[in-house]
């Protein structure tokens, strides 16, 4: 570049003439020629596309191939080769592979930058592997967030449905302390029963109870067309690489959801490239645009009408949960929500459970089936109920006394049991073993020690409302009638 400079220097401003440049230098008139056209070196450029005729007349094979294509199943540029190889192909797999390339390079698709109005939100669901209580798991994590701020929120659950995509939107809405306007979607099943032409949707009912409480306008991308939602698309993709790398180890869902929930507030203090404020003070335009909170909350639970059977077992969400044994052939309310599942007979919730997200399980509360137990004692070893069922080694000291003391030992054993709709585990484990060191094991005697002792203290009797007992008098009490009690027949 120096010397190109210094050429032009001498010819255009100096004077000195072209013939002598070239004795000087050597170089070929036409070289002289484009540094006096040019201010600094052109760059080669060709003047007519490169020839190739050994692949030229397979392009069209090539483009038919990848027309052929689906979104995970799609063809390389080796499968391409051996497939052009079989149809009489000669080249090498390095000239296919530069055609498959720019063969791709111009089908790719431009699209329009957009701008993003205050109160608009966007939504879906993310997969990642977490590691839970020391097992490898896949779990879903619903996202949202508002693409003018890029505020979002992340909240993990076992897997997407109708219940996780509910209490999504519940966390989101107090987390950003408003109702966005607008939300974007996607196709899912969650949302949709039926897509009936591109931008037509036949809405599921669980979708419309959630609009119909929150009352927000909703959009729908075309099928395939995941970019009208791009903003989430890559908050998926970022909460995944900065959330979830390395792989997170916790204890349960609670504990992952405060951290991912920590992460989302971090992120509001981060400012964007090209913005001149935080995210925090941007989501304050959001809030101003939202719609206000119900003063009700959603209640964020699917409700299913069934009847619990001969076991006592209902049927929800493929897994069976138990009831108390009183309302066997009953009809109960199903109502799941994220975390427990809660079983109601008319107006009275009459069993609640941890949420089980495994299929075809079957989750039993042992106390619902004690009552049965002194109807059938001896099923108490091959009840399934009582299978797993983990008590303090108190209890186990308890029933091998009794069974080796009285005949009957196993019914009082069931009776003490029992007492367990009434006490606690721990206040019927403390009894039994402040029973045991007195050698007590009968359920009246452990009782004594469940109830705590009435503490006692000095009161007076109040008068008030019963003014009458101010006119009881009583007499004297003679000492010397108690006398006759130590005669026979009233005779000393």
């Amino acid at each position: 570049m120096k010397q190109w400079q210094e050429i032009r220097h001498r010819v255009l401003k100096q004077g000195v003439s072209k013939r002598q440049i070239l004795r000087e230098t050597g170089m070929h008139w036409q070289t002289l020629e484009k540094i006096l056209e040019h201010s600094s070196p052109p760059g080669y450029c060709r003047a007519k596309p490169v020839r190739k005729p050994r692949i030229s007349p397979w392009l069209g094979r090539i483009v038919e191939m990848l027309k052929e294509d689906r979104a995970k199943q799609y063809h390389t540029a080796k499968h391409i080769w051996h497939r052009l190889q079989r149809e009489g192909f000669t080249g090498g797999y390095t000239i296919v592979k530069d055609a498959v390339r720019e063969i791709k390079k111009h089908n790719k698709e431009v699209f329009m930058p957009l701008s993003h109005r205050p109160g608009e939100a966007q939504m879906d669901f993310g997969y990642a592997l977490v590691k839970m209580a020391g097992v490898l798991r896949k779990i879903a994590f619903f996202v949202m967030t508002l693409p003018y701020s890029d505020a979002f929120f992340v909240m993990a659950f076992d897997r997407e449905c109708t219940e996780t995509f509910w209490e999504g939107h519940v966390r989101a809405f107090e987390f950003f302390g408003g109702v966005p306007q607008r939300i974007t979607y996607d196709n899912s099943r969650v949302m949709i029963s039926r897509i009936i032409g591109s931008r037509k949707r036949r809405l599921s009912t669980g979708f419309l109870q959630l609009v119909s409480h929150y009352l927000f306008d909703y959009h729908f991308c075309l099928v395939r067309r995941a970019n009208e939602k791009g903003v989430v698309e890559g908050i998926v993709r970022f909460s995944r690489l900065n959330f979830m790398v390395p792989v997170p180890q916790v204890r349960d869902f609670a504990e992952l959801n405060e951290y991912l929930s920590g992460m989302c507030r971090d992120d509001l203090d981060r400012r964007l490239r090209g913005k001149k404020t935080t995210k925090a003070q941007l989501l304050k335009d959001d809030q101003a645009n939202f719609g206000e909170l119900p003063t009700a909350p959603f209640d964020a639970c699917r409700v299913e009408k069934t009847s619990a059977d001969s076991e006592s077992l209902v049927r929800f969400d493929t897994n069976d949960y138990s009831v108390p044994v009183e309302y066997a052939y009953h009809e109960i309310v199903a109502k799941g929500y994220t975390d427990r599942v809660e079983l109601c007979h008319w107006a009275k919730v009459v069993a609640v459970h941890d949420r089980c997200w495994d299929r075809q399980q079957q989750i039993f509360n042992p106390l619902h089936y004690l009552p049965m137990l002194e109807r059938k004692p001896y099923s108490l070893d091959h009840a399934l109920p009582f299978e797993n069922w983990s008590l303090p080694e108190c209890f186990q000291i308890l029933r091998d006394r009794l069974e080796a003391q009285q005949e009957d030992g196993t019914r009082e054993y069931i009776r003490i049991l029992c007492l367990l709709e009434k006490y606690t585990l721990v206040q019927l484990a403390t009894a039994i073993e402040n029973a045991l060191q007195l050698r007590i094991h009968s359920a009246d005697g452990i009782t004594q020690f469940a109830d705590p002792l009435a503490s006692w203290g000095q009161s007076t009797f109040s008068l008030d409302g019963r003014e009458h007992l101010r006119y009881v008098t009583a007499a004297a009490c003679d000492l010397d009638a108690y006398s006759s009690l130590l005669t026979v027949g009233g005779v000393a």
